[in-house]
C-alpha cells in the first residue's frame, strides 16, 4: 500500500507523514500537469525516466560527486567575483527524477538530428555548452549509456563547426577551443566539477524539442571522449546564462526565460519550458536575480531569512550577503556557517523524538524504522523583496532521511540551493526582467 501523508490545521508548522514505501521512506501524491507542448523531465534515477539499471552509484558516491560539484561552483564563482505550466508557455518538455540513469540529477528527453533520434540529457542551470556522446567511440572513450550513441553521419542535417569560425572563437579559453581533424573543425572540451570531462567536436545539428517544435543550427558538442564518474544518461542540456546555452541560442524565440518543475517523485513528471509567461503571472513570488562578474552561467538570488516550524531563525541578514547560486544540478543546498548552524539545531529540536545516526552521510540523518507516522517541521525561504517559499514537505527538505542542507563556508560567502529544496516548486528565470520566480505545488 503506497505511504501517505497530511496536513495538520491543528499545528500548521508541522507535517504528518506516513513513513516508508518508496526509497527515501516517503511518497506524496501530486496532481499530473498539462502543457501546451510537452516532453518529460525526469530525475535521472528514477523510476520513469527511460532506462532501468541495477548498478547504479551508493548514496554515499552520490553525494560525493555532489560536493565536488557544488565546490568547483563555489570556486570558479568567488574567482569571477574578483501542478502545471500555463498555456501561455511557448514550448513546455516534461522532466523526470533521474534514477534509471543512476543519479540525484533530473533528465529530459529531447531529438537530436533529422530524423530525429532520442537523447536522454542532464538538465543542468549551472553550465552552457550542450553535448551528447557521438559515434564512433569505443568504450575506453565513451561510457555505457542507455541508448545507441548518436551518429551524426545518420542525420540530414548534422554538420560540424568550422575552426576558422567565429562562433568556434567565442567558446574561448574556458572551453578550451582548438583545432581538430587536422585544423578544418572547431573542438571543445568541458570538465566538470566532479572530474569528469567531454571533449569532442563543436557542431550544428537540428534540436526537437517537442513534436512540431524545433530549433535549427542549435550548436552543441558530439563528444568523443568522455572521462570521469559519469552516469547512464546520453548527454546534457546546458540552461546557463552564457551564449553557449540553450536560453541564450533560443533568445529570439523565447526572450531568454525559462521556468522548470522538478518532480518530488520518481513516478511523478515535472516539466521544462522555454518562455516567461507574457501575462498570467498568478502565484508567483518575485525577487530580484543577480549575477557575478565575469561569470555569465551562474543565476543567484539573495537569501534574507529561514523559518522552521513557522519560526524565524536569529540569522542576520547579512549572513547572506554573499548571494545564493540556483542550480538544478547540485543535489544539497548549501548555507553560511552561521545559517546552517542556526537550521541544523532548529531542525533537530523539532526532530527530537526521533533517533539521529551517529555517522550518516550528511550529519542531520535519522532512523526513522519502525516508525509509522513522521513529523516533519515546515522550511520556509525568504528572499530580497520579501519573496517567501514553504519548501515542499518532506520532499523538499529530507534526502534518505536526511536533512538536506549542508555548511557552504564562512559567512557572507556563497551559497547554492540545491535541486533538493527546489522540488514542486516552479522556478522561474525570467533574466530580461532581472527576476527569478517561484511558485508553489507546480508538479
Amino acid at each position: 500500500m503506497a505511504p501517505w501523508w497530511w496536513y495538520s490545521d491543528a499545528l500548521q508548522s508541522c507535517y504528518y507523514i506516513a513513513h516508508g514505501g518508496d526509497e527515501h521512506g516517503f511518497s506524496v501524491t501530486l496532481e499530473p500537469h498539462r502543457a501546451t507542448v510537452s516532453m518529460p523531465l525526469v530525475h535521472r534515477h528514477g523510476l520513469r525516466a527511460p532506462s532501468q539499471n541495477s548498478d547504479k552509484p551508493s548514496f554515499t558516491e552520490r553525494l560525493r560527486r555532489n560536493r565536488a560539484r557544488a565546490n568547483y561552483i563555489m570556486s570558479r564563482a568567488s574567482h569571477g567575483m574578483a501542478s502545471t505550466r500555463g498555456d501561455d508557455a511557448n514550448v513546455s518538455i516534461p522532466t523526470h527524477l533521474g534514477g534509471s540513469v543512476d543519479s540525484l540529477e533530473y533528465v529530459v528527453t529531447v531529438g537530436l538530428g533529422t530524423p530525429a533520434v532520442p537523447q536522454v540529457l542532464l538538465m543542468d542551470t549551472g553550465s552552457d555548452v550542450s553535448w551528447v556522446q557521438c559515434a564512433p567511440c569505443n568504450s575506453t572513450q565513451c561510457y555505457p549509456q542507455k541508448d545507441p550513441l548518436f551518429d551524426p553521419s545518420k542525420s540530414s542535417t548534422y554538420a560540424p563547426i568550422a575552426c576558422d569560425t567565429g562562433t568556434c572563437r567565442k567558446l574561448g579559453d574556458h572551453y578550451q577551443n582548438g583545432c581538430t581533424d587536422g585544423g578544418a573543425q572547431c573542438g571543445y572540451a568541458v570538465e566538470y566539477g566532479d572530474g569528469s570531462k567531454t571533449r569532442g567536436v563543436y557542431s550544428n545539428e537540428t534540436l526537437t524539442l517537442a513534436p512540431g517544435v524545433t530549433v535549427k543550427d542549435f550548436h552543441f558538442g558530439c563528444g568523443h571522449d568522455q572521462r570521469g564518474d559519469n552516469d547512464k544518461y546520453d548527454g546534457l542540456v546546458g540552461l546557463g546564462g552564457a551564449p553557449e546555452s540553450l536560453v541564450v541560442q533560443t533568445s529570439s524565440l523565447y526572450g531568454g526565460a525559462f521556468s522548470y518543475c522538478l518532480p518530488a517523485q520518481n513516478s511523478k513528471a515535472g516539466f521544462l519550458a522555454l518562455g516567461a509567461p507574457s501575462a498570467n503571472a498568478t502565484g508567483f513570488v518575485f525577487t530580484p536575480m543577480r549575477h557575478l562578474p565575469d561569470v555569465a552561467t551562474f543565476y543567484m538570488v539573495t537569501l534574507t531569512g529561514i523559518s522552521v516550524g513557522g519560526k524565524q531563525l536569529d540569522v542576520p541578514p547579512s549572513t547572506f550577503r554573499g548571494g545564493m547560486i540556483i542550480d538544478s544540478g547540485t543535489v544539497v543546498t548549501g548555507l553560511p556557517h552561521t545559517a546552517y548552524n542556526a537550521l541544523q539545531a532548529a531542525f533537530r529540536k523539532a526532530m527530537a523524538a526521533y533517533p539521529l545516526l551517529p555517522n550518516g552521510d550528511l550529519d542531520t540523518c535519522y532512523n526513522l524504522t519502525g516508525y509509522s507516522n513522521v513529523t516533519v517541521p515546515k522550511v520556509a525561504f525568504t528572499f530580497s523583496g520579501g519573496a517567501t517559499i514553504d519548501l515542499d514537505v518532506p520532499n523538499g527538505i529530507l534526502l534518505e532521511d536526511c536533512l538536506a542542507f549542508h555548511e557552504s563556508g564562512p559567512d557572507v560567502g556563497l551559497g547554492i540551493i540545491g535541486n533538493v529544496n527546489q522540488r514542486t516548486l516552479e522556478v522561474l528565470y525570467d533574466a530580461g526582467r532581472g527576476k527569478v520566480g517561484f511558485r508553489s505545488g507546480a508538479c
